[in-house]
């Protein structure tokens, strides 16, 4: 029980911490409300319409392509820097490795989803 002591204590400044910060947080604030304060706001213009607007799915192809080669591109960086020690092995698999990327990438342009319609 003696070595989790030290992390309950932790815990326990943890909690009193966040609950004095709501605490005084609630007392500074000011509590009168204006109309203007809870309007929605978009660049200075007065909001048409619904704000739940639903996005093309072409939005969250291209996001989801991005990320995809975006993630993949960062393996390119540690192999870099161990090319040497890896030897030519290494280099064949990394070639295989962005071959099969370029297959991604024109299937991906192939099917449009990289074309703004």
């Amino acid at each position: 029980m003696s070595e989790y002591l030290a992390v309950l204590i932790y815990a326990a400044f943890i909690i009193a911490f966040a609950v004095i910060s709501l605490g005084v947080a609630a007392l500074l604030r000011p509590t009168r409300s204006y109309a203007a304060k809870l309007q929605n706001y978009e660049c200075g213009a007065e909001p048409i319409g619904e704000a739940w607007v639903q996005f093309p799915v072409g939005f969250y192809l291209v996001a989801l392509v991005f990320l995809l080669f975006d993630v993949l591109a960062i393996f390119l960086f540690p192999w870099a820097l161990v090319l040497r020690e890896l030897g030519l092995a290494a280099f064949w698999t990394m070639a295989l490795f962005l071959f099969i990327l370029l297959l991604g990438w024109l299937y991906a342009y192939r099917e449009g989803i990289l074309e703004w319609k």
